[in-house]
């Protein structure tokens, strides 16, 4: 028997009425901002934010700074990667899901607004979420930030850049990374898994965009094995951060969650799996209207608090 629709999701069901017919970038874009926006909430006097431009080697990468208002010395740091299908999104679009980590977690909380397709396909958004990375370690003291104590997270597309942001850590001798964050990440595979076909046509993602969204980002097949572009495809995933993997049940690619928190536990890598039953696509946009969401959320916090302790 199907797992019905989890109550706690009412909200992004009625949120994607905003969501017209689109046939391009702009028009995605559009409806992206009308979407995130229905679910949004202010951020709360308890959290002073500023927005500033990171120098990296390729680009100025736009970032969105939440901080503890009135917190002492240095604080722990998480870099925060929105979702968008690697297309749409920016720093208002996810505002919520970013505020609410730096409350959560009590952390310095950095979003950043990396390049997007089709105008930038892979490595543009890749390169700036790894520079943003880098120059919080040598730094993040400038925000208040100890650059000793940095983890990383997203989710969909920022998921998938998340874990392949650590992957490129390894692989360079650095930064150190305390712990990773996967919400139901979208890893540019092929479509066939379980999930692509049991949820192709769920009401908050379709695997059919997936696809779109995936091709476009790796420009097809030149980078569909690359592995900062698609991270399961990887060959080693031993000596990576701990890891969350968090994915919805009734997501196209919750596949593509569990094939890589797999990989990890194959790998020897610390991993926790947790699999939100009965929800979508999208379900921390509304932890602080659904009592099951917001401890989906609070899973979420709590693992990092404890990394970043």
């Amino acid at each position: 028997m199907a797992t019905p629709i989890h109550p706690d999701m009412a909200p992004i069901l009625d949120a994607r009425r905003f969501v017209t017919p689109a046939t391009n970038a702009a028009e995605k874009r559009r409806n992206w901002t009308a979407y995130t926006q229905a679910l949004a909430v202010p951020v709360p006097a308890s959290i002073r934010t500023h927005d500033r431009l990171v120098t990296t080697p390729g680009h100025q990468v736009p970032v969105r700074v939440y901080q503890p208002a009135g917190a002492p010395g240095l604080l722990p740091g998480v870099i925060y990667l929105h979702g968008g299908g690697f297309m749409m999104g920016d720093l208002d679009s996810s505002d919520t899901n970013a505020w609410g980590l730096c409350d959560g977690t009590g952390s310095v909380v950095v979003s950043v607004d990396y390049r997007l397709t089709p105008e930038h396909p892979f490595p543009a958004a890749f390169d700036d979420c790894y520079g943003v990375l880098v120059w919080l370690a040598r730094h993040g003291a400038e925000i208040g930030i100890d650059p000793r104590r940095i983890a990383i997270g997203g989710d969909s597309a920022g998921g998938n850049l998340s874990a392949a942001v650590c992957l490129a850590a390894r692989d360079r001798g650095g930064p150190a990374i305390r712990a990773q964050a996967i919400i139901y990440p979208g890893m540019c595979e092929s479509g066939t898994s379980a999930s692509y076909v049991e949820h192709a046509d769920s009401p908050s993602l379709t695997a059919e965009s997936v696809m779109y969204y995936n091709k476009i980002y790796t420009s097809g097949a030149a980078n569909a094995d690359n592995p900062y572009a698609a991270p399961t495809r990887a060959t080693d995933f031993s000596n990576l951060p701990p890891a969350l993997v968090h994915v919805g049940e009734l997501d196209p690619i919750r596949d593509d969650g569990r094939l890589y928190a797999s990989q990890l536990a194959l790998a020897g890598t610390w991993v926790t799996y947790r699999e939100a039953r009965g929800m979508l696509h999208g379900f921390l946009r509304v932890r602080l209207t659904g009592t099951q969401a917001g401890r989906e959320f609070a899973a979420i916090t709590g693992f990092l608090r404890e990394h970043l302790a």
